[in-house]
């Protein structure tokens, strides 16, 4: 496994060693001690999976404390196009944000601590996303950030004029105006 830092601290890309030979591929999606090796030390105890269609945009949402959630973002088939968004009013990257793809080809995963808010577009005609939480979910605790906020300037990789966005995120606040606890 081979870990790439970002250019916001504590966010990183994680590439797996692929094994491929005539019968397909072999990689671990997951190896705890491989990520303590790297002084990521995290205990993984829900894991979400969607399937959603091309064009449909998730996000952007997060938890705040005691809830608050790391991510372990990957792709199980398709393409999207992943973003995470620093909200810790700390750190020297406040509002800004990542964006990588992430594909069943590519195979990388996007570790999002918490403090972020997290979003996703379908750039493929369909894709299944995993996801593996340190924390579990809790309504009360969640918040979001409304997808096309101009503050952000977020390039998701499609016409956001025709994103299929779920009525809740529809109504999400604008960044400056979030009930972020970070």
């Amino acid at each position: 496994m081979n870990l790439q830092p970002t250019y916001i601290s504590d966010l990183v890309v994680l590439s797996p060693a692929v094994f491929e030979d005539d019968r397909g591929y072999f990689f671990e999606s997951y190896n705890k001690s491989k990520l303590s090796d790297f002084g990521i030390q995290i205990d993984f105890v829900q894991d979400n999976q969607s399937f959603s269609k091309r064009g449909t945009l998730r996000g952007l949402h997060y938890q705040n404390p005691p809830f608050a959630q790391t991510k372990l973002v990957r792709v199980l088939q398709g393409e999207i196009m992943d973003i995470a968004v620093d909200l810790r009013k700390d750190s020297a990257t406040f509002g800004k944000h990542f964006g990588i793809l992430l594909s069943s080809e590519n195979k990388k995963q996007l570790l999002v601590p918490q403090g972020f808010a997290h979003g996703f577009s379908v750039l493929s005609e369909t894709a299944a996303v995993s996801y593996k939480c340190d924390q579990y979910y809790s309504k009360l605790s969640e918040g979001g950030i409304r997808f096309d906020d101009a503050s952000l300037n977020i390039d998701w990789g499609m016409d956001l004029a025709t994103a299929i966005v779920s009525d809740k995120d529809l109504v999400l606040p604008n960044f400056e105006n979030c009930n972020s606890q970070f």
